[in-house]
C-alpha cells in the first residue's frame, strides 16, 4: 500500500498535464478559426461576426457577414482607419478575397442596389445616373454602410481602367457630397474601385437595376458603379 501513493501522485499529475495540453489545444484552434473568419492582419481590430437574427435581412447570413467583415476591415471601412477605399490589389491582399467570393458578397442586394452606366472612358454622372444615387440614397432604412463598387471596361491599359474606375467611384462621392450635405459621409460611404483585372461582372447583371437599360451588354456592365446601403449587423 506504501508504494501505492506515488503511483496516484503520478496518475493524477498526468491527467492535469494532459488536461492542460488540451485545454491549450482547443484555444489555439478557437483561436486560428477566429483569425481565418475575420481574414484580417490585425485581430483586435476586426470587426466581430454575428449570426443573423429575425429583425435582418434574409441575406445577412453569417457566410454574407464573413465576406461583408474582411472587405469592411481591409479597405479601411470601419470607421477607425486613415484611408477609405481599396483598391483591386488591396482587396486580394488585404482580405483575401477572390473574384468569386467578392461578388457574391453583392449578389444578394439585387433588388435593392443600382448599376450605374457610363459612357466608355467617361466618370461623369448623367440625369438617369443622379436619380438612380437619390432613390437609393432614400432607401437608408437604418442601413450603416453605402457601399460605391466602380469598375472599368476589359479592354485597354490596366492603369489607364484603375484610375477610370477611381474617378467613377469619386464622381458617386462628389455628388453625394454636393447632394446632401452630410458631415458624417466619410463615415457611410465605402469607396472600391476595381478596374478591369478583379471581380468583372458578366452580362447577367444587365437584368439587375441597371440605368441606361436599352444599352447593356458584357462590356457595358463593366462601365459601372454599384450602389446599395447594406443592412446586415457584424
Amino acid at each position: 500500500m506504501a508504494k501505492s501513493g506515488p503511483i496516484v501522485v503520478a496518475f493524477l499529475a498526468g491527467i492535469g498535464l494532459l488536461t492542460g495540453v488540451t485545454l491549450s489545444v482547443r484555444g489555439e484552434v478557437r483561436a486560428a478559426g477566429e483569425r481565418l473568419v475575420a481574414g484580417a492582419s490585425d485581430e483586435k481590430s476586426a470587426p466581430k461576426i454575428a449570426t443573423a437574427d429575425d429583425s435582418e435581412l434574409s441575406y445577412c447570413t453569417p457566410e454574407f457577414k464573413q465576406v461583408l467583415a474582411r472587405v469592411i476591415h481591409a479597405c479601411g471601412l470601419g470607421g477607425t482607419e486613415g484611408r477609405r477605399g481599396c483598391q483591386p490589389a488591396d482587396v486580394k491582399t488585404l482580405a483575401s478575397i477572390s473574384d468569386e467570393e467578392f461578388n457574391k458578397l453583392f449578389t444578394p442586394l439585387r433588388e435593392r442596389a443600382a448599376v450605374i452606366l457610363f459612357n466608355d472612358g467617361q466618370d461623369t454622372l448623367d440625369d438617369e445616373a443622379k436619380k438612380a444615387l437619390d432613390e437609393r440614397w432614400a432607401e437608408r432604412k437604418g442601413a450603416r454602410y453605402f457601399f460605391v463598387v466602380a469598375r472599368a471596361s476589359k479592354t485597354g491599359p490596366v492603369d489607364f481602367n484603375q484610375a477610370l474606375s477611381h474617378k467613377r467611384a469619386n464622381s458617386v462621392m462628389f455628388y453625394l457630397a454636393d447632394q446632401y450635405k452630410d458631415p458624417d459621409l466619410d463615415k457611410k460611404v465605402g469607396l472600391l474601385w476595381l478596374g478591369k483585372e478583379f471581380a468583372q461582372l458578366d452580362e447577367t447583371y444587365c437584368k439587375w437595376n441597371v440605368t441606361h437599360t436599352g444599352r447593356c451588354n458584357g462590356e457595358d456592365i463593366n462601365r459601372s458603379a454599384f450602389v446599395s446601403w447594406v443592412d446586415c449587423r457584424l
